[in-house]
């Protein structure tokens, strides 16, 4: 519930009380002295659901921008008659606890600071973040998500769009793109200072690396994790629910894969930071576009009828592109979910066929596979074939002393080549089971673990 003190114009304090009459409002008026351009002050309760079109009708009835209007939380309320009040505004939806368009804007202006103190800890959380991705900490990773302040610009965009204030929309979009940009520029600088000062191993493959290898190698699965986080975001925003923990879903959505961009820049791997790159972007733009949807469902409008046609056009103009946009990036994801799904189903293959190769040798076993694969072109291409990427394929066969055998080591070569797309170099690898030293022999240019 929300208690909304009002000044009353000269002239218009019986229209203004009239109205709050009609709408079966319980109010105190106190008479205003200090000012010649206004008559009283009206304080009255009023649900959470019914600030905006109280609002909204008190200023068609001449309360413009120019009164003074203050709306603060009520924690309690002990009127019968706003009990009855209460009771004609109440709901089963979202609706009931809804905030108003105003205090909504109020809300977004308070989650974004000013742009400098955004900036510096946007760069912070890429750094702490650049950090827990060589350190391979989930924990660090999710430090950096807490500092990060993008929820408010993250939703202010889609706010100053169906409300139609273009300042706020503008100020959003600002903050957004220059801290996603700034923070992958931050990354990729110290990612590089770290790697200068031997901080991290030299020749260490990043790539291996659980908290970057899922994010340079992004999947169309992980568009739905920008989307919920938008929706997410607008809910809690408009129903009051706690927003630093959907702030922190969103900043989960875009400063991981903003820091593992930078440390692929810093390591040379183009491809790499290409891909957490399009992450980024395909996460930033899903959370506006869930956001706006969101705040379309939920029934915000400008507070002018003039301005509704406008902010229309501009809703459905801004869904368009954002779709068309989401819907090339995605290309990229769908190629990379294609690739990732081409490798799993070519390494199940490879099982498959060392295994039946052994199937004739009851001593051997087949130990594992392990596929390696170069960094050569990019998913969307339509000529992109991931088996022919393939740069080695390591078998490892299990066994008594001796039990190498050329005629193996021929049928296991030819068989995974012909799953491949070029000639692959394969490596048999014979480890020696059972306890036993010796040391058997292995095909030329072929590993041998005891």
């Amino acid at each position: 519930m929300r208690h909304i003190q009002v000044t009353i114009p000269i002239g218009k304090r019986e229209t203004i009380l009239d109205l709050l009459d009609d709408e079966g409002i319980d109010y105190v008026v106190t008479d205003e002295s200090s000012s010649r351009e206004y008559d009283a002050v009206v304080s009255f309760p009023v649900p959470t659901n019914a600030v905006e079109p109280v609002l909204d009708s008190l200023q068609d009835a001449g309360v413009d921008e120019e009164s003074y209007t203050v709306v603060v939380d009520a924690e309690t309320v002990i009127s019968r008659k706003f009990e009855q009040l209460q009771n004609e505004h109440a709901t089963e939806s979202v609706e009931e606890e809804q905030i108003s368009r105003q205090e909504l804007l109020t809300r977004a202006d308070e989650l974004t600071p000013t742009f400098s103190v955004f900036f510096v800890m946007t760069l912070i959380s890429a750094v702490v973040a650049t950090v827990g991705l060589l350190l391979d900490s989930p924990a660090v990773v999710v430090g950096s998500m807490v500092i990060a302040p993008l929820i408010g610009p993250a939703l202010s965009a889609s706010i100053g769009t169906v409300t139609n204030d273009r300042e706020v929309f503008l100020t959003g979009m600002k903050y957004q793109f220059t801290g996603v940009f700034g923070g992958i520029i931050a990354a990729a600088v110290f990612a590089w200072i770290f790697q200068a000062l031997f901080l991290v191993p030299p020749g260490a493959e990043i790539t291996e690396l659980d908290e970057v290898a899922e994010r340079i190698a992004p999947e169309l699965l992980l568009l739905p994790v920008a989307l919920g986080a938008g929706a997410a975001g607008i809910l809690s925003l408009a129903t009051g629910f706690s927003i630093a923990i959907v702030g922190v879903m969103i900043a989960a959505a875009l400063v991981p894969p903003m820091a593992a961009a930078g440390v692929a820049l810093a390591y040379g791997l183009p491809v790499a930071a290409l891909g957490s790159t399009v992450l980024v972007l395909v996460n930033l733009l899903g959370v506006n576009l869930a956001g706006l949807l969101t705040l379309r469902y939920l029934g915000y409008r400008p507070g002018s009828w003039f301005e509704i046609s406008t902010a229309q056009r501009q809703f459905f103009k801004q869904v368009a592109v954002l779709v068309g946009v989401i819907f090339l990036l995605s290309l990229f994801l769908t190629g990379v979910t294609y690739s990732s799904y081409q490798m799993s189903a070519f390494e199940q293959t490879t099982d498959e066929q060392a295994e039946d190769v052994l199937n004739d040798h009851e001593d051997l076993i087949l130990l594992g596979t392990e596929v390696e694969v170069r960094e050569e072109g990019l998913p969307f291409d339509a000529s992109f074939d991931a088996t022919g990427q393939i740069d080695l394929v390591i078998v490892e066969i299990g066994g008594p002393p001796g039990s190498y055998d050329p005629e193996i080591v021929a049928a296991i070569d030819e068989r995974i080549n012909q799953e491949t797309t070029g000639d692959t170099d394969v490596q048999v690898r014979f480890v020696t089971t059972g306890g036993a030293e010796d040391t058997p022999a292995t095909a030329p240019g072929a590993d041998d673990d005891t």
